[in-house]
């Protein structure tokens, strides 16, 4: 029997890996044995975190930026890590935004949009990009980073509240479409974690007293 976790010669891609939680799927991948992809906006950031972690595991992780926000940059992230690395086996869609803070009636069209786009839309077009390899293989994993707020209302992050809850269904339907072709489509929800996405329900004392007051152990969670 193999070692629990195992992920030696498995190729993982995950989105909004410069920071945060996707920067902690990354490492913990990577000293499970997994080449992974480190992918986030911004060239420089993505750099940094593959170099840091290939200091601890030598040729373990490249560096790969892409926007969620463009079709493009997601097929070229899905193409250069084929190239690359030859194959994908799992899919971690980390990546979000939230631009907006406050009712839902005071919400632009151009910020619902994008949280709309970024959050639910993209996390398609990178899973249907990759999926037909897998789907040939007949193994592979897709791993959506929904969030707790999917399942609450709020007076303040309402439509990133909404796209989270959606990342549920799409994770359903999807494990239905892929499934008899063994790749598996699953969706985690953290709650709120300390990381620099967060930071405005978390960066005061007053906020994370606030923020944590309804969590059993009454703190909020870490990247790792």
């Amino acid at each position: 029997m193999g070692e629990l976790f195992d992920l030696t010669g498995k190729v993982a891609i995950i989105t909004g890996s410069s920071r945060g939680i996707g920067k902690a799927i990354a490492e913990r991948m990577a000293e499970h044995g997994a080449k992974v992809v480190i992918s986030s906006r911004k060239a420089g950031p993505c750099d940094e975190v593959a170099a840091a972690i290939n200091e601890k595991h030598p040729g373990a992780a490249i560096a790969i930026p892409a926007s969620i926000s463009s079709k493009e940059d997601l097929q070229r992230l899905v193409d250069e890590t084929t190239k690359q690395l030859g194959k994908i086996d799992i899919v971690v869609c980390n990546a979000a935004t939230n631009p907006f803070f406050g009712p839902m009636s005071k919400i632009t069209d151009d910020a619902f949009r994008k949280i709309l786009d970024n959050n639910i839309i993209a996390n398609n077009w990178l899973i249907q990009m990759a999926a037909p390899q897998m789907r040939e293989r007949r193994e592979g994993a897709v791993i959506i980073i929904s969030s707790i707020g999917g399942l609450r209302g709020s007076t303040g992050i309402g439509a990133y509240n909404i796209s989270k809850a959606a990342d549920f269904q799409l994770a359903r339907n999807l494990a239905v479409e892929l499934g008899p072709d063994n790749v598996r489509v699953n969706c985690i929800a953290p709650g709120l974690v300390k990381t620099d996405f967060a930071k405005a329900l978390w960066d005061t004392p007053e906020a994370e007293k606030r923020s944590s007051a309804g969590n059993p152990l009454r703190r909020l969670g870490e990247p790792d």
